[in-house]
């Protein structure tokens, strides 16, 4: 039994059916297919916040989008980043995107008989790029660019100097409890209000 106790809104944030070769031919899943939720996300990163979820969201529209009308194939898309791999949240947006790719680092999976590779489906700094993220399918080289700009989506008033008093340590049980749960109204807003807004979350190609 588990002992998780997650925000209720995580079970209300879409969630990515793909499809992984290397499971079926391993035998890990039935014909591959693989469920993700937001929560998967959060179990990764150890946390949940904007960027988390701003990242999982990319990624299912990206999906979703490269793979009209069919399961998207994981392992299948390379994903390159505008931005150094330690720059900013660079780094933690990658591993949430690699969860629901598939794609990797040069740490990656090697493969097997030349198949099923994953390593190196990840590249950095790419600043030629328009936006904060290129989705590419290695098949047909259908591309999508994709961005979130979560200042469309601003902290409660009172998120600031909660903050303050947390991070001092100066805070009350009261005072973090709220603390926590305005974080959360925030990534939920981000989810569940915001999961289609184009003013949030742009898409090029």
């Amino acid at each position: 039994m588990s002992s998780e106790r997650f925000p209720a809104f995580f079970e209300q944030v879409p969630r990515l059916v793909v499809r992984d070769p290397l499971a079926d031919f391993l035998g890990a899943a039935e014909g591959g297919v693989l469920e993700y939720g937001y929560a998967d996300a959060v179990r990764l990163a150890g946390h949940s916040c904007p960027t988390v979820a701003s990242a999982y969201a990319l990624a299912h529209h990206a999906l979703t989008r490269l793979f009209p009308g069919e399961l998207p194939q994981r392992g299948l898309v390379h994903v390159s980043f505008q931005h150094p791999l330690d720059e900013g949240v660079t780094g933690v947006i990658a591993a949430v995107v690699g969860l629901l790719t598939g794609s990797a680092q040069d740490g990656g999976f090697k493969g097997i008989a030349g198949q099923f590779v994953r390593r190196n489906l990840q590249a950095f700094a790419q600043h030629h790029q328009p936006l904060a993220l290129r989705f590419t399918r290695r098949d047909n080289g259908a591309a999508l660019d994709a961005a979130a700009e979560l200042v469309k989506v601003p902290p409660h008033p009172d998120m600031a100097e909660l903050m303050r008093l947390c991070m001092r340590g100066e805070a009350d049980a009261s005072q973090a409890r709220r603390f926590g749960e305005l974080w959360q109204a925030r990534v939920a807003r981000v989810l569940l209000e915001h999961w289609d807004d184009p003013e949030v979350f742009h898409f090029a190609g």
